[in-house]
């Protein structure tokens, strides 16, 4: 059996490592909307992709969010009403009705890529 026919999903490159900025988050288009890239080299993991839209407002400003590490976990706060995401599972700390997409994400060689 093909298992690649059920379960499709396959690795885009969405930007190069020298494209990131350590500490901070960067807004990629994939095809089925924006992303918003973090990458944090000083922890494990170092790469996190998670949506661009602000689940409250429809804005894409996620990647311009407040990058912070509160017991042991990163988070970013939305520029707009400062609600803050958990990276690694896109669940609000502020609201548990708000919820964020997350994707895998690797570094091969130096293109970072999202499995959508």
């Amino acid at each position: 059996m093909n298992t690649a026919a059920i379960n499709p999903s396959v690795w885009h490159s969405v930007c190069r490592l020298d494209d990131l900025v350590p500490g901070s988050g960067v807004a990629v288009r994939l095809p089925a909307g924006a992303a918003a890239i973090f990458w944090l080299p000083a922890s494990e993991p170092a790469l996190y992709a998670i949506s661009h839209r602000d689940p409250r407002t429809g804005a894409e400003v996620l990647a311009h969010g407040l990058l912070c590490e509160h017991d042991g976990e990163w988070l970013v706060a939305s520029p707009l009403y400062k609600e803050r995401f958990r990276l690694r599972d896109g669940s609000c700390r502020d609201n548990p009705a708000l919820q964020l997409k997350v994707w895998p994400i690797r570094l091969m060689g130096e293109d970072v890529q999202v499995q959508l």
